[in-house]
């Protein structure tokens, strides 16, 4: 295709590629498989949109800081485009191009009625107090009016933010559109119209992939162990969950260090103590004190990375003993990384699979704002959990039909989606 850039899953791409580059370098590798029409191609190449802000704040010593906001929409041809909003001191153009684009992709695997987006602002919201945080947040809405809505583009959180945020954003946007419009977010405090299951959504996500995966590959559950990488809401949730299942998990770290323990960790306690150390397991005494690449390449049946992205480079995926990787995180594996872990027979849940647990959440929530009617958790969660053994399902069948793995065999099932959406309704 004239609108390809050429790669194979073996070739990699140039060193320092942006983030960007790799998902067009997976998604060539797939269309080229799948045999993606040219004219398809080229419509989910390049975003629809791309926004870029400049928002002054006071901040608390009376001094104005300019911070850079984005908010980037990769397709809307399947619905609304849906997609998280990061606050980092690293956010910058070219990484929420490609988290929108992985949003359109995941959407469309989970079966959601929506397109990809994705938001960012530049920052360093640890060093932030509360009120400038929510001067941030109210300025990015407000520079972002015409760009969302309940029907038009759907934020929600992501790293860095939360439902503390999302409520600002529910309260500024409802103000400049003078009604109460709490479907412009998800991720919600329940009293403002939140769904019940969502915060824990994302890690039941790779709770259900990693008991899925399990099946398909012959590891028993409950013989079954497992290093989680990361201990915020995805890892710690994740965690937590597969421990409930049985599953040991002998290794878990956040950014201050990482922790192995081979008799199994009582996750309940290292939430605890995290939450009495202004959540972070610097300290904990549940386990030896070990490296991220230790984590990594640590002897255990599952591997979840739930941490930042390009965690598994091409170095460290020589190394991984793990049989099964479920990829919490975004992007934490390199493109460099991916033939080798296949070539290894390593099973890889990817993240726009893995991870949709939260999106498909987000859209619970977003149906229940619509109606005004508001579902139990235990009916969130059945949903929830059927949503994503039908995903996994659907990825498994085109994995195997188009002899890949399942990280090409879920592009694959996006773009089924995508070109009959696009079909239909002659987006062009």
């Amino acid at each position: 295709m004239s609108t390809q850039t050429k790669s194979t899953e073996k070739s990699a791409p140039k060193e320092h590629v942006s983030m960007y580059e790799a998902v067009l370098a997976r998604f060539n590798t797939a269309a080229k498989l799948y045999n993606l029409p040219e004219d398809i191609a080229a419509m989910l190449i390049v975003p629809q949109k791309q926004v870029k802000v400049s928002l002054p704040v006071v901040m608390d010593n009376g001094k104005v800081q300019v911070f850079e906001g984005y908010r980037i929409v990769h397709s809307t041809y399947l619905g609304p485009s849906k997609g998280g909003i990061r606050y980092a001191p690293d956010v910058n153009d070219d990484e929420v191009k490609a988290l929108a684009a992985w949003m359109t992709y995941k959407c469309a695997v989970a079966g959601l009625p929506y397109g990809g987006a994705k938001g960012g602002i530049t920052c360093d919201p640890r060093k932030m107090s509360v009120g400038e945080l929510e001067r941030m947040t109210r300025a990015y809405t407000l520079a972002m009016a015409e760009v969302f809505g309940p029907n038009k583009d759907i934020p929600a959180p992501d790293m860095g933010t939360g439902k503390r945020e999302m409520a600002w954003i529910v309260d500024e946007y409802s103000k400049i559109r003078r009604e109460y419009l709490p479907g412009v977010v998800t991720g919600k405090p329940i009293t403002l119209g939140g769904s019940r299951g969502r915060e824990a959504a994302t890690g039941r996500g790779v709770m259900i992939h990693t008991i899925e995966a399990m099946k398909k590959i012959g590891i028993d559950r409950k013989k079954a162990t497992a290093a989680v990488q990361g201990f915020g809401n995805v890892g710690l949730n994740a965690a937590k969950l597969l421990a409930s299942k049985g599953i040991k998990v002998v290794a878990i770290s956040d950014h201050t260090g990482a922790f192995h323990n081979e008799k199994g960790f009582d996750i309940e306690t290292a939430i605890k103590y995290a939450q009495k150390n202004n959540n972070v397991l610097q300290g904990f005494t549940g386990g030896d004190l070990i490296t991220n690449e230790q984590l990594l390449t640590l002897d255990v049946d599952a591997l979840i990375p739930a941490a930042t992205q390009n965690q598994i480079s091409e170095a460290i995926a020589h190394k991984i003993q793990a049989k099964l990787i479920v990829e919490g995180a975004n992007g934490p594996t390199e493109f460099m990384a991916d033939h080798i872990l296949n070539e290894k027979g390593i099973t890889v849940v990817p993240d726009i699979l893995a991870n949709s647990g939260g999106v498909t959440v987000s859209y619970f929530e977003w149906v229940q704002n619509q109606y005004g009617h508001y579902w139990k958790e235990e009916e969130v969660n059945a949903k929830h959990d059927f949503a994503m053994e039908t995903a996994f399902e659907s990825v498994w069948f085109n994995s195997k039909q188009y002899k890949t793995s399942l990280r090409i065999g879920a592009y694959i099932t996006a773009f089924k989606k995508l070109e009959k959406a696009i079909r239909y309704r002659g987006a062009y």
